[in-house]
């Protein structure tokens, strides 16, 4: 790679192993809280070391911003960028649509499903395991509380490593459906059989999502977690709860379910927000990420 440009898709790869670079390297760096995550703080004493020998990082939220900041590497080598959406992949669900799509998996009609797609749990094998910093325990919380308040509710998963979510919705007694995908630009239909969809992490660089559930008009409730807090305008487009506050998780999916008018706000300005960092919308900020980094 000497004398070229290499944008690296894994920072631990760069990070762990760290070599003097005979290139100009740059990389993403989404999530990673140093309060409690060694790892981090191992990655972010090497950018605090090799600052100078690195040119570009992008970050996807306020938050790891200035994490990153904080290593004293120059300003303008980071750039804010969210995860962005294609939204050729995911479109605005519709109650006919909702209605064939839960034919499809075997959703009961009249169910209110909530949906939760992301890996959950560690390794990649059952994943019974929670992987705490994902939230699958305040989840499970969240859910219990909402069972109480809605008889029909179910619960659509995808994603591999998902046992230990199963395992305390089969001690719940609550519904689900859980499959595995080949193709991840197959998960914009299962968006289309959601009433709401949570986020329950402790911390996060994302989550996609956030961005997902917007494009495809499906109310979104999550926790004070990467760029979620940046993109939700709190009862505009999605709803915010501080982190492991289950009941505040619950409060506002039924304030998503009880209340058309706050309903149909929410998903129309969700539907704005994601086109606003639609992949197309966002070129002219890798435009300036790649300003100096591929030419001199």
């Amino acid at each position: 790679m000497k004398n070229q440009c290499f944008f690296n898709m894994s920072r631990y790869e760069l990070l762990e192993n760290w070599q003097k670079p005979n290139c100009r390297i740059a990389f993403p760096y989404y999530h990673g809280n140093p309060t409690h995550d060694e790892g981090s703080r191992k990655m972010l004493a090497t950018i605090r070391k090799h600052h100078e020998e690195i040119q570009r990082i992008q970050v996807s939220c306020r938050f790891m911003e200035e994490v990153i900041l904080d290593t004293g590497i120059d300003r303008s080598k980071v750039f804010l960028i969210p995860i962005g959406v294609n939204r050729r992949y995911f479109t605005p669900t519709s109650p006919e649509r909702k209605v064939e799509v839960r034919k499809l998996l075997g959703i009961p009609r009249d169910a209110f499903v909530i949906g939760s797609f992301q890996k959950d749990g560690n390794g990649w094998g059952e994943g019974l395991e929670p992987k705490l910093v994902k939230g699958p325990d305040i989840f499970l919380q969240t859910l219990e509380i909402l069972k109480a308040d809605i008889p029909a509710l179910h619960v659509l998963l995808t994603g591999p490593a998902r046992g230990y979510v199963i395992a305390g919705l089969e001690r719940l007694s609550i519904p689900y459906t859980h499959r595995l995908l080949d193709d991840y630009t197959d998960i914009g239909r299962y968006y289309h059989a959601l009433d709401a969809y949570i986020i329950s992490s402790r911390d996060e660089g994302g989550p996609k999502a956030v961005l997902e559930s917007m494009a495809s008009g499906v109310p979104l409730i999550s926790t004070k977690v990467g760029q979620a807090t940046d993109l939700i305008s709190h009862g505009e487009n999605g709803f915010l709860a501080n982190i492991e506050d289950s009941e505040a998780l619950a409060h506002w999916t039924t304030k998503a379910i009880q209340d058309s008018t706050s309903r149909k706000a929410i998903i129309e300005n969700g539907l704005i927000t994601a086109a606003e960092h639609d992949y197309d919308n966002q070129l002219m900020q890798w435009k300036a990420f790649m300003s100096g980094f591929i030419d001199t």
